[in-house]
C-alpha cells in the first residue's frame, strides 16, 4: 500500500517532467560529461568537429560533447542552399555550425568560454593581437557586415571577427587607432 502511494504521488511528476526537461541533455547526467574538457578552437576544427564530421544533428552534438541544444536550419548562401546547427545554451547563440557537401564546412564560436588552443577567445582586443589590421584584415561582408575578420597568425583555418565603435562609411576598414579598441565577437574556423 506504502509504495501504491509513493507511486501516485510520483506520477504526475514524472509525467509532466517530460515536457519541462525535453531540452535537458541526459548524456550530461553521464560521470563521463564531469571530467570532459571543455572545447577548444584547433586548425583540425572545433571540439571534436572537424572537416570530416558528418553535418547530422547526431554527429554535430557529440563533436561538442554534447553541451548544447542544437536547433536546425538552411539558408541560401550565393545561391546555394546550406544547412545549420544553431547550439543554443538555454536562449543563448552559442555556436553556429555551417555544412557543405555533407560535411561541417564552418563553425562560428561566440561561446567566450571556448578557447582557441593559443588562448584567444570572445571579448580579446585587437591590439592584444595584432599591431595594424594590413596584410591581415579585411571587411567582413554578409551577416557579419560593419564588423573587421582578421586571420589568425599562423593559422590556415581560424579567424576573428572584430566589432566596435565606429561611424565611418560602410565597406572601409577603421583605422588601426581604432581597431585597437574593438574586441573578438566571433571566432571563425573553416575547413
Amino acid at each position: 500500500m506504502k509504495t501504491l502511494r509513493l507511486m501516485m504521488l510520483a506520477a504526475p511528476l514524472v509525467l509532466s517532467g517530460c515536457s519541462t526537461l525535453s531540452g535537458m541533455h541526459w548524456s550530461s547526467l553521464s560521470p563521463m560529461s564531469w571530467f570532459s574538457s571543455s572545447l577548444e578552437v584547433s586548425e583540425q576544427g572545433v571540439g571534436g568537429l572537424t572537416a570530416s564530421t558528418p553535418m547530422t544533428e547526431k554527429a554535430v552534438s557529440e563533436g561538442l560533447n554534447d553541451n548544447y541544444r542544437l536547433r536546425s536550419g538552411m539558408k541560401t548562401d550565393n545561391g546555394t542552399v546550406v544547412r545549420y546547427f544553431e547550439a543554443m545554451d538555454d536562449k543563448t547563440l552559442m555556436m553556429i555550425v555551417h555544412g557543405e557537401n555533407g560535411k561541417v564546412s564552418r563553425v562560428d564560436v561566440m561561446d567566450k568560454d571556448v578557447e582557441t588552443d593559443g588562448g584567444v577567445k570572445t571579448g580579446t582586443a585587437f591590439s592584444d593581437l595584432y599591431d595594424k589590421a594590413y596584410g591581415a584584415c579585411v571587411s567582413a561582408t554578409g551577416d557579419d557586415a560593419g564588423s573587421v575578420e582578421c586571420k589568425a597568425p599562423g593559422s590556415q583555418h581560424i579567424s576573428y571577427l572584430f566589432n566596435g565603435q565606429w561611424r565611418g562609411p560602410e565597406g572601409l576598414m577603421p583605422s588601426d587607432d581604432t581597431l585597437k579598441k574593438w574586441t573578438i565577437s566571433k571566432i571563425i574556423w573553416r575547413r
